[in-house]
């Protein structure tokens, strides 16, 4: 079916919002506020519907031509038919509307947004899906399957220079192919398997190193298991099955944020709650009486026990935050929680409000979890004091943000 419609404004996932004349609002992708467009009717529920963009009717003036010949078909980018200038307003403000809206708060002390120093080339890492002949490709946007691609604008041009030279013949079993960019320009290629699946044999012609990663856990096929990566010229060792920040100047800039607000004194003590690699945990290290690091990632664990082996004062808790948050006897100073989108575990979120500490740092990847984990906080007696995004994924919808809770004395 298709339909006219004015788009209104842009929501947390990269849509454009209208409406249909029966009320229900439409989620269309790559549209812009202001726009009348013509949409085809994909998906259609009681409450609300989705459209595929066919044609812009009336064009907003905020609309420039998109770099990447892929975009509005490739799901990789959401906002390149936007200048950065105005991503990073519509950012700002669907993080405050969330909070607003979700967390239930009336004016959200919501900073200017950190914008990232190069909107463009600015990940260390990729992820590639394979489709059924082996191309490198990403999954479309609002749909299933896999989209090859000739060009992407976000790998930083080292890792730009390698994919195109990667030929693979069908891999059974061989789900995503992950690039990731060290010091010295090494290059780290992760084969990924959710299932049991042999080993493929691999001809390699380049100076990277291989590793598949499967259920049975990760083998090295060429070169080593990880490599080394820099921030604010420290080393930190990564495995290729660990989580590590993919904008490297703004994992910077959030380190720089932290350490400038943080009670760190040689008495404190920091609870770093998933804590992964130790990026947070190496620079509080040299600040601080102790640092206690929770991770679940069997991969990050052993790369947090390097990152940190210099320092006696560090210890680090292997499970998961749920399991180990309620048993710790800790009286922190402080605690950073960087969880993943789906936010803090109600048992977590439990436990931290038992033990209590001063300053909570609440590093977030999804404004709607953080929004709901914000009312809960307030809700227990914290103070919403600050929260400064980051924009660490130019060109797409992600929001990251550092929030900052006090307890209050009252």
């Amino acid at each position: 079916m298709m339909i006219d419609l004015e788009l209104q404004t842009l929501t947390f996932g990269g849509d454009a919002l209208g409406r249909l004349p029966d009320g229900r609002a439409v989620f269309v992708p790559f549209g812009l506020p202001g726009e009348r467009v013509r949409v085809e009717l994909v998906e259609e529920k009681p409450r609300h519907a989705r459209g595929r963009l066919m044609e812009v009717l009336r064009p907003s003036p905020d609309r420039i031509v998109p770099r990447c010949p892929h975009f509005g078909f490739c799901g990789g980018c959401h906002y390149q038919h936007l200048s950065y200038d105005r991503q990073v307003q519509v950012k700002a403000g669907i993080l405050r509307e969330q909070l607003v809206r979700i967390g239930g708060i009336d004016s959200p002390p919501v900073a200017p947004m950190m914008v990232a120093p190069q909107p463009w080339n600015y990940r260390n890492s990729i992820r590639f899906h394979l489709d059924d002949t082996g191309r490198l490709g990403f999954e479309p946007a609002g749909g299933r399957g896999v989209i090859p691609i000739t060009e992407c604008h976000l790998p930083e041009p080292p890792l730009n220079e390698v994919w195109p030279q990667l030929n693979f013949e069908p891999l059974p079993g061989i789900e995503r192919v992950g690039l990731r960019l060290g010091v010295n320009d090494e290059i780290l290629m992760a084969l990924e398997s959710s299932e049991f699946v042999a080993a493929p044999e691999l001809e390699l012609d380049l100076p990277i190193s291989v590793v598949h990663l499967s259920p049975e856990g990760p083998l090295v096929l060429a070169g080593d298991p990880g490599l080394w990566m820099s921030v604010k010229e420290t080393l930190f060792q990564v495995s290729a099955g660990a989580f590590f920040q993919v904008n490297t100047a703004q994992a910077a800039a959030m380190v720089d944020h932290l350490l400038g607000r943080l009670p760190l004194t040689p008495a404190s003590t920091i609870l770093d709650v998933y804590c992964g690699v130790g990026l947070f945990s190496r620079f509080l290290a040299p600040q601080v009486g102790q640092v206690i690091g929770v991770e679940l990632s069997a991969a990050a664990c052993d790369d947090y026990i390097i990152n940190l082996d210099a320092f006696d004062h560090v210890s680090l808790y292997v499970g998961a935050a749920e399991e180990v948050l309620p048993g710790l006897d800790v009286e922190p100073d402080a605690v950073i929680v960087d969880p993943p989108r789906s936010g803090l575990d109600r048992t977590v979120l439990d436990a931290l409000i038992r033990l209590g500490p001063p300053v909570l740092a609440y590093v977030s990847c999804d404004p709607a979890t953080l929004a709901r984990d914000a009312r809960r906080l307030m809700s227990a007696g914290y103070e919403l004091q600050l929260v400064t995004p980051f924009d660490l994924f130019p060109q797409t919808y992600h929001i990251e943000s550092v929030s900052w809770f006090t307890r209050s004395t009252d």
